[in-house]
């Protein structure tokens, strides 16, 4: 496809992370050949179907350049891709645009494990372990979920 805009103009090193359950940032560089006044503009949809949003708060840098987005209640409705899209305007020149599908449940950082209880009997060589599964911004399967415990002797 042709980009109209020019070469090296459009953001770089985009990446988003979901956190505490609901909270989304997402971050970006400037493109190493945008015109110093360049500004960026982010948009995401879910699917498709659904109408596109504009950031509601943009991360700046230090000359009041957007270089990111923080999103609060984010909820991962779908396994489906979201879409973001992140559009650039200069008074010098076209900026090319920079657009990625996401999976939103692959970019998730989860919290940890909820109620971790530890029962160990005196006579007994064994305890039992309990815990109840991490929270998410969406509804996964008790059977996704992996757990590693590690056990050191004091």
């Amino acid at each position: 496809p042709v980009f109209a805009g020019m070469n090296g103009s459009a953001t770089e090193n985009f990446s988003c992370v979901i956190y505490n359950v609901s909270l989304m940032n997402c971050t970006w560089q400037a493109g190493r050949n945008a015109p110093e006044d360049t500004q960026y503009f982010l948009y995401w949809q879910y699917s498709r179907y659904d109408d596109a949003m504009e950031c509601e708060l943009y991360i700046k840098d230090e000359n009041g350049r957007n270089t990111g987005c923080r999103f609060q209640n984010v909820t991962i409705q779908t396994a489906v891709d979201a879409y973001f899209l992140v559009n650039g305007s200069s008074n010098e020149s076209l900026i090319q645009f920079y657009d990625e599908y996401i999976k939103l449940y692959e970019i998730e950082i989860l919290t940890p494990p909820l109620n971790v209880t530890v029962n160990c009997i005196r006579d007994s060589s064994g305890c039992i372990i309990t815990w109840q599964q991490p929270l998410t911004s969406h509804r996964k399967k008790m059977k996704c979920f992996e757990y590693e415990i590690r056990i050191q002797n004091k």
